[in-house]
């Protein structure tokens, strides 16, 4: 995370985009020249209608919004914009000038960050402009770096699915759903076949280039409410929320029928892949994740005995092969 703080550019207001937003043109204008001047793109609005066309359109870094106007003030307009998950985050100045101390309460209260009292000092209104325009860039590489260290924490390298953490932590999600609510969900433990001939006769860039191309093959075999992650080597996990047995079995087939379709010409050679795959659901009797997961390995186990490329079903009764 330091290093991606350590990235932050010098302040430089070219780099900013500012929206005044005023129903006087002369205000405007005057707003305008001072910010142009000092090097800040701008751009303005002459209502509060128009003000939100602009947000919508040109995204702007920070608003200076007239407390004043007719039809929709500058409280309303703030109100509206704050409400709105997409444009909350942009900082808000309002330029006004009243002396009621309860307008001013009430922009605070709306999420206004600062105002600037008419007539203002040029020095002054682009002091506090650059103020949280600095605040908002140094919460933005915040919010970016803690963003890339829950990948890191979260994401296998390798093959940028889930890794051994995550799956847990999805996993322990959908048991206590599934605990809660009598639903059911269902593990797939997938392992490549031969992956060690694979490593020691093509090397190991090949052997984590199958490991990515069959990853990209899953993931394009399961739904976006289902996980894929990487257990560890050639071994991967796919958890499906609210998938009963029957589902799952098609789901399990699909991906062994998928893997057993990919191929990679190295040399003069053309390198076949295939999978095992054991599969569990969940039961009213699980009391663990560790248990569907006990399962679901035995289930591989007999899969790779039973010689390879197959799904075998592990359930509280006895294990099932199917064809």
């Amino acid at each position: 995370m330091n290093s991606q703080l350590n990235k932050i550019k010098p302040f430089n207001p070219e780099d900013f985009l500012i929206l005044v937003v005023d129903d006087l043109s002369k205000n405007l204008q005057l707003v305008v020249d001072i910010l142009d001047h000092s090097g800040y793109a701008t751009t303005f609005a002459t209502s509060g209608q128009q003000a939100f066309e602009r947000v919508r359109t040109a995204h702007p870094d920070l608003i200076l919004l007239d407390l004043m106007m007719p039809e929709m003030n500058g409280l309303q307009v703030c109100e509206k914009l704050k409400s709105n998950q997409e444009y909350q985050e942009i900082p808000i100045i309002f330029l006004t000038a009243s002396d009621e101390e309860g307008d001013l309460l009430e922009a605070f209260k709306l999420g206004a960050v600062d105002y600037v009292t008419k007539p203002f000092r040029a020095a002054e209104l682009l002091a506090r402009v650059k103020n949280h325009l600095e605040l908002k860039r140094t919460r933005d590489e915040l919010k970016a770096a803690y963003a890339q260290l829950e990948l890191l924490v979260n994401i296998d390298p390798l093959t940028n699915v889930a890794n051994r953490r995550a799956l847990f932590k999805f996993g322990e999600q959908e048991l206590y759903r599934a605990q809660r609510y009598h639903c059911s969900f269902s593990i797939l433990l997938i392992d490549l076949d031969y992956f060690k001939h694979i490593n020691d006769s093509y090397g190991h860039a090949m052997g984590d280039t199958v490991l990515k191309i069959v990853c990209n093959a899953i993931n394009n075999s399961i739904r976006q409410i289902d996980l894929l992650g990487r257990f560890g080597g050639e071994e991967f996990v796919v958890i499906l929320p609210k998938t009963k047995l029957k589902e799952a079995i098609i789901v399990a087939e699909r991906i062994r029928k998928t893997i057993s379709e990919l191929s990679l010409l190295v040399g003069q050679k053309t390198l076949k892949i295939t999978a095992s795959i054991g599969l569990a659901t969940y039961n009213q009797k699980d009391a663990t994740l560790d248990e569907v997961l006990h399962r679901a390995d035995k289930g591989l186990y007999l899969a790779k005995e039973r010689g390879r490329n197959q799904v075998v079903i592990y359930d509280l009764n006895e294990p099932q092969e199917h064809d």
